[in-house]
Order: structure tokens, then C-alpha cells, then sequence
């Protein structure tokens, strides 16, 4: 049987293909289109799953989709009449709910293949269920509390439940207008940082300052006396103007979500062309503190509620990583699985996974403890690629590059990055959701403290206040960390141990922290041996990994791993054996 998952007409638009339950590929449209949080009918990702399983659409028995108009219905049309919702905004919804129903129809045009013959049911599942069985589903936990938590999904952005077997029970729900991830986006937006998915950039500003707008903060979000919450609506536009998503060429936007009021509250709205004062960066703080908070009184009554002691978070706001290495502190939940792709783009395998085992009642397969599901080549396409830019393109002329055996690899990289190098490693398939995690990863000396400096200039021109992610040998992580469980996705920060900060500075945050990769020989044996060679030359089990990528989605082919490298002072690039350098 196979099933083909779907997240589309959103952003982070993707794909995966299921046999029989188990996950073949999965991938993101913004890799192969080149557009960050790509947003539209990932037909692109489509091909590609179906490449890789070897088979048609024709082929394919049933079609999930993360999304279910019908959902919540009611409950739209009564906020619709007594909020009085633009005619514009109620079009757009309309308009995109249209689409929603008519897959078939794109595959059809897409595929140049007649409807008649696309055989697949088509299956909406409420997209709060999909983040749900995106993480339980593939986590290590017969039983388990669920939490699924993010902007807006079928009207709904908050989601508890429980999870049994193949059964996933709901607890409770937050419906629109009342948002965590609204609140959190739209002071994003108010401190400059307008671009769809800028939410980490918060984040990572967060530990420069203290939290001194948290009583101001009290009255935009209020905690409820049954674990959940809800907004002042007076602070945000979406509860009555509604606020208009547009993706023009796949580019996903969203308006400005903060009213009047914000401004009147907080003051002036930062530009991205404005200064960053200790006021923005203390609100940013507080902001995040805020959000924390909020999450763990969401989970404190879920513990109360449920007796369970393990715990799986999805939706965009659990791609919060600050957040979520505070939860075993913080709640009395003792294990934490988080997938990694939490955000939207996991929906596609969470649609996938919730009709195979809770509606299909079919038995669960093996947990997942890696991402590598996309793009990949073999060595003698990679070099088939590079013999033909040699010859045939003037800015790749003068590369040189030597196919190594593995030992000769492992030396040479290493050399390289004890000599300040920055290394392009591309290896084996691609992951899915947002982190590179050793094969499509940007690798530096943890134990440089000009380390950031390296890179800005010569690949990432990026913000200063950004932290760059320790990779670390599993077997390594109680000597370096504290409090740190497996983290195979970098989906969880944690405090590095104080004796470690001036060892590590390169990856340890202002605040001592690290977001950290814990990295398995099973599930990554290439990375972990490079890894484990750099510790044998410098007794460190870390090296600092960035995702491959210059200001745009990650690499997804040797072509574009090639290109970056190129364009860039990158030292080396690694393409499986091959290494390639400049004369």
C-alpha cells in the first residue's frame, strides 16, 4: 500500500511517500525550488517521492492532505458573522479551501495524466491531528501525551491529546482567534524582522537581554485556569480585519498581525533598517520568556490531566529549541520526542502516518531517529557533475578535486578545519525539516573564538546575535552538557557545562548554551566518524555545524553545493568522497 502525504497551499510546502507504513522519502519544496518556505502545491516534491519509491502517481492508493476544510466549520462561520470579517479575507479562505479539495485535479495537470486514471482516495486530515501523529507516530513511546501547538491550522492553534498504540485521543483545543504562535509572530514582526519564518531570529536575540516586559506582556496573553489560554484581542488585527497570507511565485508573506494598540503599549515599531536597542532586545526576552511560560502551564495541566510521563511536541511553535530543553526542568515530564520537522512541512508524513495507523488501524513501524530521507547522488554522479563545469563553465575552470578513500577523507578534512578552514560537507540524502544534520552541514572548529567571524565572512553574512549549533558524539554528551537527553534533530538547547564554555567557545551562546545535535553511529556512521577523527587530533567530540546554505533554502544538489561553494571563501567542499578545491 502506498500512501502519498501532503502539506500544500501553506508554507513549508511537502511530500512524502509511505509503503506499507514505512517512510520511503520525504522532502520540502523550497529544496528543489529554491525558495524559502516555498508555499503552494509541492508537485516538485511529488515527483521526487514518487522517483524514489519507483512508481507513478497511478500507482498510489491513497492521497493525505493536512488539511480539512470541513473542520471546525461552525465554528468559522459564527466568528465569521459575529467578528464581521472582510469580504476579502472570507474570498481568499473560500478560494483556498477550493484548492484544498482539488488535488486530483493539480496532480492531473501537473502529471499529464487524465483524472480517471489517478486511482488514489483522497484523505483530509485536520491538520492539529497531522502535527500530532507526525511526532507520536514515529516516536520511541507506546503511550504518551501529545502536544501540537502553532499560528493556525483548520482554525485551531493549540492541540492536546494523547497517544496509544495507533490511537490518538484529543484532550482539548485553542481556536481561533487565540494563538501562541500569533503572539509570538507578531512581535516578530514588531521587531523588525518581517519575513515569513523570522520567528528564530527572536529567539536567538533573547539571551542578550533580561526579561523587563514581562508585566506588560500579562495583558496581550492571559493564562486560564484549565491549562490553556488565551489572547487580548485588542493587541492583534486578525480577530476582526483578518490579516491576508499571500504566496506570489511561492514566496509565502503575511501582513503586519499587531493593531494599533501594540505600538501604543510598547512604543515606537522597530524597521529592520532601525537600530537594535537594549529595549527591542529586552522585549525580545521577555517574549520568549512569555512563550515558555505559557508552554509549560500547557503542559503542567496536561501531566496533571493525562499521568503520563512522556511527552511528543509538534507544530512551528516546537520548533522553539529554547523552549523545549526546558520542559524535563520545567514540568514533571521525564521524555520529550520532538520530530524534526515539527513545523508544517511534517504534516505531510503526520497526514500520512494519522490514516495509516489511526484510521487504518494499522500496527506502527520502528521509531525514527533520523531525517535523512531526501536528495541524493552517488559519487560518480557528483563527479560527472564536476567534470562538466570544469570544461564548460569559466568560474569553475580552475577547481581541482582527488576521489579519497574513506581513512584519506576523514584526515584531510580534519586537517583542513584544525587549519581554520571552512568545509562544505555533502553527503548521503538530504534531511527533512529545517536543521542541516551532517549531510547538507557547514563545518568549523568549535575551538576557534573568531569562529563566527570566520563564517560571516566568508559564507553566512548573517546577524551577530545568531548562535551557531554544536554536533556532538552521543557517547560524549553528559561531559559536555547538562541535563541533555538525545537530541538527534537539534531540536532542544541546553546548558553547556561551565568548565566546557572557553573548550567549545565557538558553539556555546552568550547565555552558555548550545543547540546541540547528538550524533549516532547507527543513524549517521560518515558524520560520526568524522567527528570521532577530529576528537582523536584534539580530544573534542564536537565540531560546529551550520546548514549549507547562503542565504537561501539548503543545498539540495551537488550542482547547488558546487554553486555556494563557488560564489563563497568556503575552504573546501566535501561531495561524498570527493574533495574539491580551488588552484
Amino acid at each position: 500500500m502506498y500512501i502519498l502525504g501532503l502539506n500544500a497551499y501553506h508554507g513549508d510546502s511537502s511530500a512524502c511517500i509511505l509503503k506499507d507504513g514505512i517512510l520511503i522519502a520525504a522532502t520540502e519544496e523550497e529544496r528543489i525550488r529554491r525558495v524559502k518556505h516555498w508555499a503552494g502545491f509541492p508537485i516538485e516534491a511529488i515527483k521526487f517521492c514518487l522517483e524514489e519509491a519507483g512508481i507513478s502517481i497511478e500507482e498510489v492508493d491513497y492521497i493525505t492532505i493536512s488539511r480539512d476544510p470541513s473542520a471546525n466549520l461552525q465554528k468559522k462561520i459564527l466568528h465569521t458573522i459575529k467578528k464581521g470579517v472582510s469580504l476579502n479575507t472570507l474570498v481568499s479562505r473560500f478560494t483556498n479551501s477550493r484548492k484544498v479539495s482539488n488535488v486530483k485535479e493539480e496532480l492531473s495537470n501537473a502529471l499529464n495524466i487524465p483524472t480517471s486514471k489517478i486511482k488514489a482516495e483522497v484523505k483530509n486530515v485536520e491538520h492539529h491531528r497531522s502535527h500530532l501523529a507526525s511526532a507520536f507516530f514515529v516516536s520511541p513511546f507506546e503511550e504518551a501525551a501529545l502536544l501540537s501547538i502553532d499560528g493556525f491550522g483548520d482554525f485551531t492553534s493549540t492541540m492536546t491529546g494523547t497517544g496509544k498504540g495507533n490511537q490518538i485521543s484529543v484532550l482539548d483545543t485553542v481556536i481561533y482567534p487565540h494563538s501562541l504562535g500569533i503572539f509570538y509572530t507578531s512581535f516578530t514582526q514588531y521587531l523588525g524582522f518581517d519575513k515569513y519564518g523570522d520567528e528564530y531570529k527572536v529567539m536567538g536575540l533573547a539571551p542578550y537581554g533580561e526579561p523587563t516586559y514581562l508585566k506588560e506582556l500579562e495583558d496581550v496573553i492571559h493564562l486560564l485556569p484549565n491549562g490553556l489560554f488565551e489572547l487580548n484581542t485588542a493587541y492583534f488585527k486578525h480577530a476582526k480585519e483578518g490579516v491576508t497570507m499571500a504566496w506570489e511565485g511561492g514566496y509565502p508573506s503575511i501582513e503586519s498581525i499587531f493593531s494599533d494598540k501594540m505600538i501604543e503599549k510598547f512604543g515606537k515599531l522597530r524597521t529592520k533598517e532601525d537600530e537594535l536597542t537594549q529595549d527591542h532586545i529586552n522585549l525580545a526576552t521577555s517574549v520568549q520568556r512569555m512563550t515558555e511560560k505559557v508552554i509549560f502551564h500547557i503542559l503542567n495541566h496536561l501531566h496533571k490531566k493525562t499521568g503520563l510521563d512522556n511527552l511528543c511536541v509538534a507544530g512551528g511553535v516546537a520548533q522553539n529549541s529554547v523552549a523545549n530543553g526546558k520542559i524535563l526542568e520545567n514540568t514533571p515530564f521525564k521524555k520529550v520526542y520532538v520530530p524534526s520537522a515539527g513545523h508544517d512541512a511534517g504534516t505531510a508524513l503526520g497526514s500520512a502516518l494519522y490514516f495509516y495507523n489511526h484510521e487504518l488501524k494499522k500496527p506502527r513501524v520502528e521509531p525514527i531517529w533520523h531525517a535523512y530521507t531526501g536528495s541524493n547522488f552517488s559519487d560518480e554522479e557528483m563527479e560527472t557533475i564536476l567534470k562538466h563545469e570544469k570544461a564548460n563553465t569559466e568560474i569553475a575552470k580552475d577547481i581541482q578535486y582527488l576521489v579519497l578513500s574513506d581513512d584519506e577523507l576523514y584526515k584531510t578534512v580534519t586537517d583542513s578545519i584544525l587549519d581554520a578552514g571552512v568545509i562544505g560537507w555533502f553527503q548521503g540524502s538530504a534531511e527533512f525539516g529545517p536543521r542541516a544534520l551532517g549531510n547538507r552541514s557547514i563545518l568549523v572548529d568549535p575551538r576557534r573564538t573568531d569562529a563566527k567571524e570566520l563564517l560571516n565572512e566568508k559564507i553566512k553574512r548573517r546577524e551577530s546575535f545568531r548562535p551557531f549549533a554544536p554536533s556532538i558524539l552521543e557517547e560524549y554528551v553528559e561531559e559536555y552538557f547538562e541535563g541533555a537527553d538525545k537530541v538527534p534533530f537539534m531540536e532542544k538547547v541546553y546548558p553547556i557545562k561551565k568548565e566546557k564554555h572557553s573548550v567549545i567557545p565557538a558553539v556555546t551562546h552568550v547565555d552558555g548554551t548550545g543547540r546541540l545535535q547528538t550524533v549516532s553511529a547507527s543513524t549517521n556512521p560518515r558524520y560520526h566518524k568524522l567527528i570521532d577523527t577530529f576528537r582523536e587530533k584534539t580530544g573534542i567530540p564536537v565540531l560546529l555545524n551550520t546548514s549549507f546554505n547562503e542565504n537561501e533554502p539548503i543545498v539540495n544538489t551537488p550542482q547547488e553545493a558546487l554553486n555556494c561553494f563557488l560564489r563563497t571563501k568556503m575552504d573546501i567542499l566535501v561531495l561524498g568522497n570527493i574533495v574539491v578545491r580551488r588552484k
